[in-house]
């Protein structure tokens, strides 16, 4: 009896499909198990039926076979690592920089506002009395800058209102 070929593509009957399903992963683990008596080959096959029930088949530890596999491709493939890999661990990286940046930071600004400062030295007391006139300094020129340009603003403001005074007086 000759088997005629069949179009490789899905079965719509579901009742088709899962017999299929069976019989064929029952022939691929058939040939597997085969594979690995005649050749003495390490064989693993894993299958997930689409309902999320796992198959596998191995000819010895199926843990060992994989982490064998692992090894394997990390030695021959491991310059070669996925973009996205690669990406993914930069990223880490970078957050793990910018905690430690952050947590830096909170301890500076603790000690800037008057908090957690009897730990320090005395030279980190200076140098934060030091920073903290400096910022001072800053904020108390800028301060007398925008006070400035409002003065300024005014002075404009009341020269126009004299003349808009002695325009009417003179109209009256």
């Amino acid at each position: 009896m000759v088997r005629g070929k069949i179009e490789i593509k899905k079965i719509e009957n579901v009742t088709s499909r899962q017999v299929t399903f069976s019989k064929r992963r029952s022939g691929l683990f058939k040939k597997a198990h085969e594979l690995s008596v005649l050749c003495d080959a390490q064989v693993a096959a894993m299958i997930f039926s689409q309902k999320g029930r796992s198959y596998e088949f191995a000819s010895s530890d199926i843990q060992k076979t994989i982490k064998r596999y692992v090894e394997y491709k990390r030695e021959c493939f491991g310059a070669e690592t996925h973009p996205i890999e690669q990406y993914v661990q930069g990223l880490k990286k970078e957050t793990v920089t910018m905690v430690k940046k952050i947590e830096v930071l909170e301890v500076h600004n603790r000690k800037l506002m008057g908090q957690g400062l009897a730990f320090c030295s005395v030279k980190e007391l200076q140098d934060i009395a030091t920073q903290i006139e400096k910022s001072l300094y800053i904020v108390r020129s800028t301060k007398a800058k925008l006070y400035e340009d409002e003065l300024k603003k005014l002075e404009a403001k009341e020269r126009e209102l004299k003349d808009e005074r002695v325009r009417l007086c003179g109209k009256v």
